[in-house]
């Protein structure tokens, strides 16, 4: 499973926003790395930000 799936898995089982932090425990992935596929998941317009360092699904 790609590094990108398993973020968005991540997010798709949670339903509270979610810090990279948290991402990064719960993936194995490295906190830079979820921290780049988060960036680019918001320029997808998949993830959004409701509060200052934490991300959720839209």
């Amino acid at each position: 499973m790609a590094t990108k799936d398993k973020v968005l898995n991540v997010f798709k089982n949670t339903d509270k926003p979610l810090r990279p932090g948290e991402i990064a425990e719960q993936t194995g992935i490295e906190s830079k790395e979820v921290s780049k596929i988060i960036k680019e998941l918001r320029e997808e317009g998949t993830v959004f930000s409701p509060k200052r360092c934490y991300y959720a699904l839209k």
